[in-house]
């Protein structure tokens, strides 16, 4: 049977619903080889997917695990999704800002990998948090603080884990519908009423040019759609860095800046967009009234809101502007490949973070500077530090 799967896909012959679900049904069970799922893999990078089909697959892989329910809890049950970028922590801030405007927020998250930063390594910074805690436990944890935010368990969806090891290593990882599928998967399982999405574009994101992020946007929106979700999706700049911090535990106290009323206006401004709830929200975060939901939320997860974060004690160099005028580029690529040689990203999975390392910015584009004027703070520990100097210094062009 599988030789039909494999000459259906290389043919670009549409596949039916109960022929991706056997498929899929195969990885999980490892009836089939490891050769063998990598070939459909790459058949469909190369041939693609109808629709029907990305959402046959995104449904298998759903329900290849256990599902998440919530009977009893009163909703709306609502998370987020991003496609990461350079300094986005958006995640920190958004899901104690939504049950404090009444939300459920049941989100799982993920690790960072290359130059985008993942929420769970920002959320490991604070001593104590697990980001590994059981379904029995989760229920309790959103009845009790409206969100928790926890990694994706053995349980769920482990045919997305499979399927994604062998696309990081046959290079299949920019299909956009086994993209879509991947995304998706890990978010039906949440038991949602609504998913946002922010589809992230520039030299700091995965998909740099604004076509192929709108095609992504629209894939996402359709096959969400069709799987019975309610999707609203959302395209925002990755071409500078998100808010002025880069670095695990540094993102994290930007991301409690803003629920303590401060925080840089970029920051601020797109999660009171992809919040949904404007000035009520926007309200919200300048008097400070999600921080207290934040403190419960880490301490629901095992975490100590008032402890240091991890990675303190690191050297700083500071970089200087070598003329006075406008900042005209602060690109997010160079920002994070910066950061990501100092230690605050990963190459492969699996690898160590360090917790304290990244960069803090003191100027974006459009700013006004002066020659002799800080441009940038790195965090170090002495890793790479002659690269990563390289990198902030190419990131910033004054005219």
């Amino acid at each position: 049977m599988i030789q039909d799967w494999l000459e259906a896909r290389r043919e670009g012959r549409e596949q039916s619903e109960k022929e991706i679900q056997a498929f899929v049904t195969a990885v999980v069970e490892d009836s089939i080889t490891r050769a063998q799922a990598a070939s459909w893999l790459a058949f469909v990078y190369c041939k693609g997917m109808t629709s029907a089909e990305t959402v046959a697959f995104t449904r298998a892989m759903t329900e290849s695990g256990v599902t998440m329910a919530w009977p009893g809890l009163q909703g709306p049950f609502i998370d987020k999704h991003s496609t990461g970028g350079v300094g986005d922590k958006v995640s920190l801030v958004l899901a104690p800002l939504w049950a404090e405007l009444g939300y459920k927020v049941p989100m799982l998250s993920g690790r960072g990998l290359g130059i985008t930063g993942g929420t769970l390594d920002k959320l490991e910074a604070i001593p104590g948090f697990k980001t590994d805690l059981p379904l029995d436990q989760l229920r309790g944890v959103l009845e009790d603080v409206g969100c928790f935010m926890n990694g994706q368990t053995a349980e769920i969806a482990p045919a997305d884990r499979i399927l994604y090891s062998l696309r990081d290593e046959t290079g299949t990882v920019p299909s956009v519908p086994l993209i879509t599928a991947s995304i998706l998967s890990k978010k039906l399982v949440e038991g949602l009423d609504k998913l946002v999405l922010d589809v992230k574009c520039g030299s700091g994101a995965f998909m740099q040019s604004a076509q192929r992020a709108a095609e992504l946007a629209e894939s996402l929106h359709r096959v969400g759609t069709g799987a019975g979700l309610e999707i609203e999706t959302h395209i925002t700049d990755m071409s500078q860095p998100l808010g002025l911090k880069i670095g695990n535990a540094l993102e994290v106290e930007e991301a409690v800046e803003c629920l303590q009323g401060g925080g840089p206006t970029d920051l601020i401004d797109l999660v009171v967009q992809l919040s949904g709830c404007g000035e009520r929200a926007r309200e919200t975060l300048a008097n400070g009234a999600a921080y207290p939901r934040w403190r419960k939320l880490l301490r629901a997860h095992g975490g100590d809101p008032d402890a240091k974060l991890h990675g303190g004690g690191c050297k700083t160099v500071v970089i200087e502007a070598p003329k006075s005028g406008v900042v005209t580029r602060c690109d997010a690529g160079d920002v994070g490949r910066c950061a990501h040689k100092l230690g605050a990203g990963r190459e492969n999975s699996g690898e160590p973070v360090h917790f304290g390392v990244g960069v803090i910015l003191h100027a974006k584009r459009g700013d006004q500077v002066q020659a002799g004027q800080p441009l940038a703070t790195l965090h170090h520990v002495d890793q790479n530090l002659e690269i990563a100097l390289k990198y902030i210094q190419k990131s910033v062009v004054i005219e």
